[in-house]
């Protein structure tokens, strides 16, 4: 089925059709590498997916694919070179939320238009968000988290990534939902509000399931639950916060996709959206995924289109009902 949408996709180019002979290699020739460019440092999961996925292209499909970090500004600055780059296929963006669906609800004067701007490839995996506390805490449950919130008189004090961040953004959503007055703590990264975690200096983190778990395992941390729609088979078994906090609609996609520039040609998308979902499925793949506490989602431009969607409208909810502001 998936092969009959690409022979569309390509006879509407003018490819393939009319000579069938013709080689994937030839749709898709190019002197130039293809560059795939993570809006973030290296060492994080976005980074290990965008390099793991580079090299696999370079092996098995014959391509020169080369990783380029571009940090800063949440991600604006990398999905704004990608924007702005030639749309040719050979520059691509490993997408994530903060630049696509968080960006554009905290700073209005984008130099880009993430809904214009972009077309997706696939969508490759989710990097799932966790609430945690430390071992020692009191609180063994989400029940309990949460009744004790809702009767006492101090507003329940959380530790982030940052203002604006995607873990920032996801304890906003939980206390909306369950009710809760909370305080964010922002920190500069996932090291620091661990550190303060475990010295009992705020009560609660919201935090990646790869950053959590090696503290789960040496037991210094418990996870009360997780934002995905089923249990991870790490975190020693911790439910989902559906499950824990009795209700529905608190899985959130913390999602890692592919996005070229617009007007990319669509033999180059079709080409590499086949690619990028065929070495996705690959046994070693999902090995790699659970490696870096990560979900695979192997989807292509729909499935990524879709969750690209329904993000854009969670946080615009979110930051607009908790009035968050950047500077």
């Amino acid at each position: 089925m998936k092969s009959n949408v690409f022979s569309v996709i390509l006879c509407s180019a003018g490819l393939l059709c009319a000579t069938p002979s013709v080689t994937w290699a030839q749709v898709v020739s190019t002197s130039k590498p293809v560059r795939f460019i993570v809006p973030f440092a290296a060492g994080g999961a976005q980074d290990a997916i965008g390099r793991y996925f580079a090299h696999k292209l370079t092996t098995r499909a014959g391509m020169t694919v080369v990783v380029e970090n571009k940090g800063g500004a949440g991600g604006v600055i990398a999905a704004d070179q990608v924007a702005k780059s030639t749309p040719d296929g050979t520059t691509l963006l490993i997408a994530t939320g903060s630049p696509i669906t968080i960006a554009p609800h905290l700073q209005p004067k984008l130099p880009y238009d993430p809904k214009r701007d972009f077309v997706p490839l696939a969508i490759l995996a989710d990097t799932p968000m966790t609430l945690a506390v430390r071992s020692q805490s009191r609180y063994t449950t989400m029940a309990e988290l949460i009744r004790d919130a809702k009767t006492r008189s101090a507003p329940l004090s959380f530790a982030s990534n940052g203002t604006g961040t995607i873990s920032h953004l996801v304890g906003e959503l939980f206390a909306q939902r369950v009710g809760v007055p909370i305080l964010p703590v922002p920190y500069r990264g996932a090291g620091p509000a661990m550190t303060d975690l475990m010295g009992g200096q705020v009560e609660v983190m919201v935090a990646s399931s790869a950053s959590i778990d090696p503290a789960v395992k040496m037991g210094t941390a418990r996870v009360l639950g997780s934002f995905t729609a089923k249990r991870l088979p790490t975190l020693g078994g911790a439910p989902t916060v559906n499950e824990s906090a009795g209700m529905s609609g608190l899985e959130v996609p913390v999602w890692v996709g592919v996005m070229a520039p617009a007007k990319t040609p669509a033999a180059r998308i079709a080409h590499l959206t086949q690619e990028l979902q065929a070495i996705c499925k690959l046994p070693e793949t999902q090995e790699m995924f659970l490696g870096l506490g990560a979900l695979p989602s192997c989807g292509g431009p729909a499935d990524l289109e879709k969750v690209v969607a329904e993000d854009f409208d969670r946080w615009s909810r979110v930051i607009r009902q908790s009035n968050i502001k950047v500077n």
